[in-house]
């Protein structure tokens, strides 16, 4: 039976909320204006939230991921100061956006004094290089090295944040999150307080771009590079009875953050935010990088019949393996072929043809299909894996042999634990998926509809392009390719996608009924603000790890590990260890649901 959430307990972290069911987003759908008296007041409403967020919750603009009601606790990916701000999405640039759709959807000023100041937040914490940390702590130099000496040292699974390097990254879009808002809101009104930050920021990502040889045109996962970077994981001297002879383990290539990086979808984040800034600021120089971009991602796509790509590639030569070859990276990313990577590669493939309107960039997509058809789950592995449940393929998959591999870990916490990864489908991690979903039958069909259209369709996609805008210039003044193409107007209600910035692209607004508006501005009561369930909880920093061995498998498959291990898990489904024990989900305020639950809010009021 599971407790309620004792004061001490719901003193711990709350990190991802437990959010209603996404709005449904559909494209042109007809929809009658709301009645004038009830978008009114849910307009006011909007205001009102927008309002306790900047003025209550934020911390001078910044956000993190969660707070307890009373702000007295405050959390983002791990555990926080409240003089941080995290810039990993769904924090700081998160909000940020929504202030500015909101202000989009209903004129509100204080909507957009709110993205303004989160702006701003944001160009303080962003980096002399230009580019931007995961997190920033307003307290200084000195308060930020301590939370990475306590909380981020000890959490287990979180090894980005086990080490502080001083440089940006552009690892879970937070870089170009960041970015991306500050361009809008420098577009909005040519607001000089942005304008140097946005220089800094274009000429980060052009700086870091890989320059020459089989790396040119990607970026790695950090710049600058930081010679003191980790290059391997400890591999305890006492390990378990039971764990298998001949396992791999550690981080195969060294230092991963200077590859060539697809995780997270590195390339197609910056491609976004280059493609923007031609538009909006007339920016035809920036051409060039992003099609040495698009070259690259398709230069990486390896040889069959295993024609896919890796998390992340080698920029250069080393160990008698090719620039070009697949890497490892965190100890629990081994160098493999990466099969969700593999399906977010090819979705960029169908964009960078609908941006050029060049076929060679779907001339190798059948291979990467046949490729995914070839290395799925078997029905043993699902059914022999809980974990493994709806999942279609195995997350890594072993060069030349084409098997799967999996990811285990043994020990109770980062000091006398580690990863290791073999063959075996069962007692996988919860935290970073043994499996992924790869809908090949809907690549397939986007392939074929692509590859169909006739060279006149063609022509006509691609001039709605940036890149057409770009090379017109012969063009006269009332040329379509003159007119700049206006960003979208909204950011926060689904992930853009590089075919939205063609010109005239639908942008689908979530669909929500008078019945559904009426229950949120509700919901917000006379607080401002709404509370939300939390899934996830994490031990207060209590001192390092221990070095005793354990050799028990509780941690195994759990998001955390013993007590002194920082990282967040689900409080209902806790290691069944002493002293664990389920508990409730705490209540809290969540910057998500907010932005979640704006966007219906603002799909609401939008409606002609």
């Amino acid at each position: 039976m599971k407790k309620p959430l004792s004061r001490r307990t719901f003193h711990q972290l709350a990190v991802t909320p437990l959010l209603a069911a996404p709005a449904v987003l559909r494209p042109g759908a007809a929809q009658a204006a709301p009645p004038a008296p009830q978008r009114a007041l849910t307009v006011r409403a909007m205001s009102r939230a927008a309002a306790f967020m900047d003025g209550s919750v934020s911390y001078r603009g910044g956000y993190v991921w969660n707070y307890l009601p009373d702000l007295s606790v405050t959390w983002g990916e791990m555990e926080a100061k409240r003089t941080m701000c995290w810039v990993q999405p769904p924090g700081t640039p998160s909000v940020g956006h929504s202030m500015l759709d909101a202000y989009h959807a209903t004129g509100e000023e204080v909507c957009y004094r709110a993205a303004a100041r989160t702006g701003l937040a944001l160009v303080e914490a962003q980096l002399p290089v230009g580019g931007w940390n995961y997190i920033h702590d307003f307290a200084g130099e000195e308060s930020l090295r301590d939370w990475y000496e306590t909380i981020g040292a000890n959490g287990w699974r979180l090894e980005e944040f086990q080490h502080y390097y001083g440089n940006a990254t552009f690892d879970d879009a937070g870089t170009s999150a960041a970015a991306q808002l500050i361009l809008r809101l420098y577009a909005e009104r040519r607001d000089p307080r942005f304008k140097r930050s946005l220089d800094r920021a274009i000429g980060f990502v052009l700086a870091s771009q890989f320059s020459g040889g089989t790396a040119d045109g990607g970026w790695p996962q950090r710049y600058p590079a930081f010679a003191g970077a980790v290059s391997r994981m400890p591999w305890p001297d006492r390990r378990p009875d039971w764990l298998p002879r001949g396992v791999q383990h550690g981080m195969e290539d060294g230092d991963y953050t200077q590859q060539v990086t697809f995780n997270d979808d590195v390339l197609g984040e910056n491609i976004k935010f280059l493609l923007m800034c031609m538009s909006t600021l007339g920016r035809r120089d920036l051409a060039g990088p992003v099609t040495r971009a698009m070259a690259c991602l398709k230069r990486m796509q390896q040889p069959g019949p295993q024609a896919g790509w890796g998390l992340q590639h080698l920029s250069r030569a080393k160990g008698g393996r090719p620039a070009g070859a697949p890497a490892g990276a965190r100890s629990y990313e081994p160098r493999a072929l990466a099969t969700h990577t593999t399906q977010t590669n090819i979705q960029q493939l169908f964009h960078y043809f609908r941006l050029t309107g060049d076929r060679a960039f779907l001339g190798r997509v059948p291979e990467a299909l046949d490729w995914l058809e070839s290395c799925k789950l078997t029905s043993g592995q699902i059914a022999e894996n809980p974990l493994l449940a709806g999942r279609t393929h195995p997350t890594f998959v072993e060069l030349g042999t084409n098997r799967a591999r999996f990811v285990h870990r043994f020990g109770s916490n980062i000091r006398n634990g580690a990863y290791y990864n073999d063959y075996d489908h069962r007692e996988t991690l919860s935290h970073y998926s043994a499996g992924r979903s790869v809908d090949l039958a809907g690549l397939r069909g986007t392939y074929e509809e692509l590859a169909a259209m006739t060279p006149a369709q063609v022509a006509a996609m691609r001039a709605r392009s940036p890149l057409a805008q770009a090379s017109s210039h012969g063009s006269s003044p009332a040329s379509s390719h003159d007119r700049p193409i206006p960003l979208p107007r909204y950011f926060s209600v689904r992930d853009l996608q590089l075919s939205d910035l063609l010109r005239d692209a639908p942008l689908p607004l979530p669909v929500v009924t008078d019945a559904e508006a009426s229950a949120l501005v509700d919901g917000l009561g006379t607080k401002d603000y709404w509370l939300t369930p939390i899934d996830a909880v994490t031990n207060p920093y209590q001192g390092p790890g221990s070095t005793t061995p354990y050799d028990g498998k509780a941690y195994m498959s759990k998001n955390v590990g013993d007590l002194r291990d920082t990282s967040p898990y689900n409080p209902q489904d806790p290691p069944q260890e002493p002293p664990y024990q389920p508990v409730e989900h705490p209540l809290g305020i969540s910057s998500s649901a907010y932005v979640a639950n704006m966007a219906k809010l603002i799909g609401y009021v939008a409606r002609p």
